[in-house]
């Protein structure tokens, strides 16, 4: 007979948003003929009619996975496992407030933080304090918390005195994709002659620090992200709008033309500044791109202190001109990040890792 395993916490199946959602596919494909999935869904980006994903059984719930509802979200969904399910995977702390009464119900809770959420520039005061309020109750009230990344292990270590299990992601789900004549002309680009960049237009990601360097660049640099979702990203948009070298794209869902733009760039952006490793940058490296990367602990951990470096707008930019100049090999970076990449961070070692805790 197999576990019955809810997983909670994310928009659900099918995956369409980040992370989260390759760890969701990869999970369900890599590892249904072990145990019996469960992924909770939210209404708002559930398929009509769509039932079972990837051999997994979907739980809509009537709630938004985001913003103010995504407490209740989790709740509700916690509440609905804790009575039916064996082994309860928690992606996130929004909801784990409740968790010292779903622990009542006696099933195994496997909770994954997410880095420290609460630490994120976009929320107020009040809402940190709860997000830190959350996160110390998930992790006091789990029987087993994974890390992603090894700081995060040492933050828990350190603050609840609690042993983290260390995995990270994958990001060999990324294919390159060679840069047609066709996406060429339409973003006016060569291979390995522009920067790129996708993420969320959020403060943590350092975005106007990025668009700061870049702007009076002669590298051409293009921005995929939620422009529209907040003033943040409204007003920077209309700030750099007029500089003929930044392309600031809304989201591409088309994943071919996503790939090609990232998969032929000759510096890859990566400004995350909060969190833990993140799947953006572990996908990046499996592509082989020269990643230039924020210089904090967790980045530099990910990237095994390998990656090229920068902290200020002028740093960011003195790495550009030289990248311009061909002051610097990126080559050898390229191949150290594929190095790296194809030794810690591909989906068979992640799910399979997920599988001993399950088990466990």
């Amino acid at each position: 007979m197999k576990l019955k395993v809810a997983i909670i916490g994310t928009n659900g199946l099918p995956g369409r948003y980040g992370g989260w959602d390759q760890l969701l596919n990869h999970l369900t494909i890599n590892l249904r003929d072990k145990f019996s999935f469960i992924v909770y869904t939210s209404s708002h980006d559930a398929v009509k009619g769509l039932k079972e994903y990837n051999g997994a059984q979907l739980k809509i719930v009537p709630l938004k996975a985001n913003g103010m509802q995504s407490v209740l979200y989790d709740i509700v969904s916690l509440i609905h496992a804790a009575f039916k399910y064996d082994v309860l995977i928690v992606l996130g702390t929004s909801g784990c407030i409740f968790l010292p009464f779903i622990r009542l119900a006696g099933k195994k809770i496997i909770l994954n933080p997410d880095g420290a959420e609460w630490k994120r520039g976009k929320w107020s005061k009040p809402i940190k304090w709860f997000l830190k309020v959350s996160e110390s109750f998930g992790i006091k009230y789990s029987d087993v918390v994974v890390s992603d990344n090894k700081v995060i292990q040492e933050y828990i270590k350190d603050t609840y005195h609690k042993d983290a299990e260390l995995i990270e992601y994958g990001g060999d789900n990324a294919s390159p994709v060679l840069l047609s004549s066709k996406t060429a002309g339409d973003y006016g680009i060569t291979a390995l002659n522009y920067a790129f960049k996708v993420c969320r237009i959020e403060p943590e990601n350092n975005i106007d620090l990025i668009l700061e360097a870049f702007k009076d660049s002669k590298v051409k640099f293009i921005l995929v992200g939620n422009w529209n979702f907040s003033s943040y990203g409204k007003n920077l948009r209309a700030q750099y709008a007029n500089h003929a070298n930044l392309n600031l794209l809304d989201p591409i869902y088309d994943q071919k033309t996503l790939d090609e733009l990232r998969g032929n760039c000759g510096l890859y952006i990566h400004g995350h500044s909060v969190g833990g490793t993140n799947p953006s940058l572990v996908e990046a490296m499996n592509l082989g791109l020269c990643c230039v990367v924020f210089d904090v602990n967790y980045n530099r951990e990910t990237t095994e202190n390998s990656a090229v470096y920068f902290k200020t707008a002028n740093e960011l930019k003195a790495v550009v001109n030289n990248y311009e100049a061909g002051a610097f090999d990126p080559v050898i970076y390229r191949e150290k990040m594929k190095e790296i990449a194809k030794r810690r961070y591909y989906w068979s070692l992640i799910t399979e890792k997920y599988a001993s805790v399950i088990a466990k």
